[in-house]
C-alpha cells in the first residue's frame, strides 16, 4: 500500500479537499486503484451534530456515517463508496483508546498520547486503507489522506506526530507528502510573496514531516523566479512545485496537475513509475470544457434556511449541476431564504419579501432541501403551495417532502392546525411524527441513517419511470421524523399518492401529485449518490420538467406543451377542479406559469462538479 498525505498551511480554506480529490483522479487515470481518508482533528465523534453554518453540509454514506463534506468530493470525483471509518476524528480515536483502556487491553500501562493515541491513529489508517471502495476485490494501490486544519493548530498535533511516525513505519518509497500553501499577491506591490509558504514548510519540517511536493495556491500562475525561490528555501525540487491558480471550475485542477507533471513526481516518490500508465483524462477534459459551451439556462429556486452558506447544500448543488449538464443547460440557482417568504417579513422588511417572491416566481423549478428546526418552515410551506397551485416543477427532499404533505393537508383537507411534532410536540393533528425507534435523549447517530430500500407501490408513476421502472431503489437517509401513517388514506383520497414505501409498507418514502406536471417529495437524500455523468434520476426529472416549463413559456403555442406521461403544462386540458387534489384557488397572484426573472439575484453555478 502506498500513501499520499495532503496537508495545508498558512490559512484554512485553501482547497485541500479538492486537491486531494484531484490527486486521486490523476492517479486513477494512471491505472491505479485509489481510496481516500479524511482526518478531522475536532473532538466531535462525527459531523452529525454540527451546524451547517459551522461546518457546511453533513454528508451521509451508505453505512450511515455522518461525515465531512470532503468525503462527498472524494465520492463524486473518484466514483467510489466510502465508509464511516474513512473519516477519522479526534473523538473517534480517543473513544477507541479509552474503550481499550476500560477493557484492560493496555495491561496496566499508563495510557498516553504517545504512543497510545499515535499508535491508534496509525493502526486506523492502515486498517481502513485496505477496505476496497471501488467495488473490486482486494485493497487499493494508493490511499490519499487529507489532514484537515492548518499546520500549527494545537488540535492536530497528535495526528502530525502520528503521521511522522507513520512515514517511517511504511518506509521510503511508500509515503508522499504534498503540502498545500498560499502564495499571496499584495495589491500594493503586485508581487507574489513566498514568505508565508517558507514559514509554513519550516514549521512542518520542525514537526517531523518533510514535503515531497508543494502545491501553491495563488490567483495566477507562479513566476519561475518565485518557484526557484521556494525550491531553494523549502528544500523541494523545482519540478515538484506546482501552481494551483484560480480556474473557472474545480474540474480544471486535475488537468492543471497533469500539465505540470505532478503525477510523475508522485509516482517517482512512491516507486510506481514502472507500473503506472500515462494518465488518460480525455473524458475528464471533455467534461471540463462542455459546460462552458452551453447557451440556454435553467433557473431553480432553492428555498432553505441556510442560504447564506452554499456549502450547507453542497451535494444538492452538485446534483442539480449534474442534471443540468445532462440536459445541456447552464444552471442558475436563485437562493431564496425561506423566512423571507413569510408574512412577518412583509411587515418587517417589505423589500426582502418582494425580492424573495420575485425570485420564486421567476424560477423554472422549485427545490426545498432538507433541514431541521422550525425557522423558515412557513416560508417553505408557502413555496410548496405556490409550486403546487401553479404547476411549477417541485422537488422536496426530506423536510421538503414533509412540508409538502403538511401544505396539502392544510390547503386541500382543511386541517389548518396540522403540522409536524418537530415544530409542535403537542400538536393535536400531526401529519408528520417522531419515529418510534428514535431517541429523544441522545442526538448524535440516533437518526434513521444510511442506505435504505424503497419499494415502488405504483408501477407507472413518475418516480418509477425516472428510475427506469425498477421495483425498488436504495437511497441514503438522514431523518428522525416521518409522515404519520394514520393519515395516509385520508391524504391519498384527496389526491396525493405515496408511490414509494419502505419494506414494512408503513413508512412513506416517495410522494407524488399525479395531476401535477412534476410534484415529487422524497424522504431520502438522492443528492448523495449523484455523480458527474450519472445524475440522480429525481434531479434529472426536476431539470427536465423545468426545461419544459421554460420552453412552454417561450413557445408561441404556450398552453399546449406536452410533458412526460401525457401531462400538459400551462392551461392543462385536465379540468381545473381536479388539477391539485380536490381543487384549489390560486391566491398568490401568479401569472399562469409565465414567470419573471425576479431581480437578477440568480447565482450562476460555475460548473464545479
Amino acid at each position: 500500500m502506498k500513501y499520499v498525505l495532503v496537508t495545508g498551511g498558512v490559512v484554512s480554506g485553501l482547497g485541500k479537499g479538492v486537491t486531494a480529490s484531484s490527486i486521486g483522479v490523476l492517479l486513477k487515470a494512471c491505472g491505479l486503484r485509489i481510496t481516500s481518508i479524511k482526518i478531522d482533528p475536532y473532538l466531535n465523534t462525527d459531523a452529525g451534530t454540527m451546524s451547517p453554518f459551522e461546518h457546511g453540509e453533513v454528508f451521509v454514506l451508505d453505512d450511515g456515517g455522518e461525515v465531512d463534506l470532503d468525503l462527498g468530493n472524494y465520492e463524486r470525483f473518484l466514483d467510489i463508496k466510502l465508509t464511516r471509518d474513512n473519516n477519522i476524528t479526534t473523538g473517534k480515536i480517543y473513544q477507541s483508546v479509552i474503550a481499550k483502556e476500560r477493557r484492560g487491553d493496555y495491561l496496566g500501562k499508563t495510557v498516553q498520547v504517545v504512543p497510545h493515541i499515535t499508535d491508534a491513529i496509525q493502526d486506523w489508517i492502515e486498517r481502513v486503507a485496505r477496505i476496497p471502495v471501488d467495488g473490486k476485490e482486494g485493497p487499493a494501490d494508493v490511499c490519499v489522506i487529507e489532514l484537515g486544519g492548518t499546520i500549527g493548530d494545537i488540535e492536530s498535533m497528535p495526528f502530525i506526530e502520528a503521521l511522522g511516525q507513520f512515514s517511517h513505519r511504511v518506509g521510503p518509497g511508500n509515503f508522499c507528502l504534498i503540502h498545500v500553501s498560499l502564495v499571496p499577491v499584495l495589491n500594493v506591490v503586485g508581487e507574489q510573496k513566498t514568505k508565508p509558504t517558507q514559514h509554513s514548510v519550516r514549521q512542518l519540517r520542525g514537526l517531523g514531516l518533510t514535503p515531497n511536493l508543494l502545491a501553491c495556491r495563488s490567483t495566477k500562475e507562479l513566476d519561475d523566479s518565485v518557484k526557484a525561490k521556494l525550491a531553494q528555501f523549502c528544500h523541494v525540487p523545482l519540478s515538484n512545485i506546482v501552481t494551483l491558480h484560480d480556474v473557472p471550475n474545480i474540474w480544471h485542477i486535475p488537468l492543471l496537475l497533469k500539465d505540470q507533471k505532478a503525477h510523475e513526481a508522485i509516482l517517482k516518490t512512491l516507486n510506481l513509475l514502472s507500473v503506472a500508465t500515462e494518465p488518460n483524462l480525455k473524458d475528464w477534459t471533455t467534461k471540463t470544457k462542455v459546460y462552458n459551451d452551453f447557451h440556454e439556462n435553467v433557473r431553480i429556486a432553492m428555498v432553505g434556511k441556510y442560504t447564506g452558506l452554499s456549502d450547507a447544500y453542497l451535494s444538492v448543488l452538485k446534483a442539480l449541476l449534474h442534471a443540468a449538464v445532462a440536459h445541456n443547460r447552464k444552471l442558475i440557482v436563485d437562493w431564496v431564504p425561506a423566512g423571507d417568504l413569510e408574512d412577518v417579513t412583509f411587515k418587517q422588511d417589505p423589500d426582502a419579501y418582494k425580492v424573495a417572491w420575485g425570485l420564486l416566481k421567476g424560477a423554472d423549478g422549485v427545490l426545498v432541501p432538507g433541514g431541521f428546526g422550525d425557522r423558515g418552515v412557513q416560508g417553505k410551506i408557502l413555496a410548496a403551495k405556490y409550486a403546487r397551485e401553479n404547476n411549477v416543477p417541485f422537488l422536496g427532499i426530506c423536510l421538503g417532502m414533509q412540508i409538502a404533505v403538511i401544505e396539502f393537508a392544510r390547503s386541500i383537507l382543511g386541517l389548518h392546525d396540522t403540522t409536524s411534532t418537530e415544530f409542535d410536540p403537542e400538536a393535536k393533528n400531526p401529519c408528520v411524527i417522531f419515529m418510534p425507534e428514535g431517541s429523544k435523549t441522545h442526538m448524535g447517530g440516533t437518526m434513521r441513517l444510511g442506505s435504505r430500500r424503497t419499494y415502488f407501490q405504483v408501477a407507472d408513476c413518475k418516480s418509477s419511470n425516472l428510475y427506469s421502472n425498477v421495483s425498488f431503489v436504495d437511497e441514503r437517509h438522514r431523518h428522525r421524523y416521518e409522515v404519520n401513517p394514520d393519515m395516509i388514506s385520508q391524504l391519498e383520497s384527496a389526491g396525493l399518492s405515496f408511490v414509494g414505501k419502505d419494506e414494512t409498507g408503513s413508512r412513506m418514502e416517495i410522494v407524488e401529485l399525479p395531476s401535477h406536471p412534476f410534484f415529487i417529495g422524497v424522504q431520502f437524500h438522492p443528492e448523495f449518490k449523484s455523480r458527474p455523468g450519472k445524475p440522480s434520476p429525481l434531479f434529472s426529472g426536476l431539470i427536465a420538467a423545468a426545461c419544459e416549463v421554460k420552453r412552454a413559456v417561450m413557445s408561441p403555442s404556450y398552453g399546449q406543451t406536452k410533458l412526460a406521461n401525457g401531462i400538459y403544462n400551462g392551461h392543462s386540458p385536465i379540468p381545473k377542479s381536479h388539477q391539485n387534489g380536490k381543487g384549489s384557488n390560486t391566491t398568490n397572484n401568479s401569472l399562469n406559469g409565465i414567470y419573471t426573472n425576479g431581480n437578477g439575484n440568480g447565482v450562476y453555478v460555475d460548473g464545479s462538479f
